[in-house]
């Protein structure tokens, strides 16, 4: 049985999103083919997701000294245990689908806020002489992502920063096996808004039959 974080970085709703809908279309044919499977759905905009702040920085420093984790204060310890929950959560994860919208060329902030708190060394990298080693090789993962240009191709591509960024940090932490859904272009051709919907919807379908083997 394989454990598959289903991971979402939007405040609309499956009928409200483009990238949403396509995610469920993905989950239905994946627990169709998968039905053991464990799978934990995250919404990064209900999850505790503490910023790496000062309190975050102290509190690691204190615990790196020696410091019992009982003795640091009340928020570094609330804020150090709920990334050390959201870190192991992802350790413990055998595949990953992530389905967040474009905004601005990236993702949501929260996706960014999310990623700090699943790069730590010692538990999905490490540092040797040579420089970084990820730590999940033999893992998977799928992007789904809704944008309203173009930027597969054409002059937008070099602007595209959010499944960019996650390829090279799924990279970081060594996982390679990263396949991208997009579902795009429906602000550019709004007539065309529903065939491009239903085109990444079977596509995704196709997706989660391999993604599930």
């Amino acid at each position: 049985m394989n454990k598959v974080l289903y991971i979402t970085a939007n405040p609309k709703t499956p009928d409200q999103s483009y990238g949403l809908s396509v995610g469920q279309a993905f989950l239905e044919v994946y627990r169709n083919e998968a039905p053991n499977d464990e799978i934990i759905e995250l919404d990064l905009y209900t999850t505790n997701i503490p910023y790496i702040d000062a309190d975050v920085f102290s509190g690691w420093g204190k615990l790196q000294q020696g410091t019992a984790f009982e003795n640091l204060s009340a928020e570094e310890q609330s804020k150090v245990a709920a990334i050390n929950k959201l870190t192991d959560q992802f350790v413990e994860a055998d595949k990953y689908v992530f389905v967040t919208p474009m905004w601005n060329f990236s993702f949501p902030p929260l996706m960014k806020a999310y990623i700090d708190t699943i790069c730590i060394a010692g538990k999905t990298f490490k540092y040797t002489a040579e420089g970084p080693v990820g730590l999940l090789s033999g893992k998977k993962t799928v992007h789904i992502q809704a944008r309203g240009g173009i930027y597969s191709e054409g002059p937008a591509k070099e602007m595209e920063f959010g499944d960019r960024y996650l390829r090279a940090i799924m990279s970081f932490v060594g996982i390679t096996d990263v396949q991208s859904i997009f579902v795009e272009g429906m602000n550019q051709m709004p007539n065309e808004a529903e065939s491009i919907k239903e085109k990444a919807i079977a596509q995704a379908r196709e997706v989660a039959k391999n993604f599930a083997e």
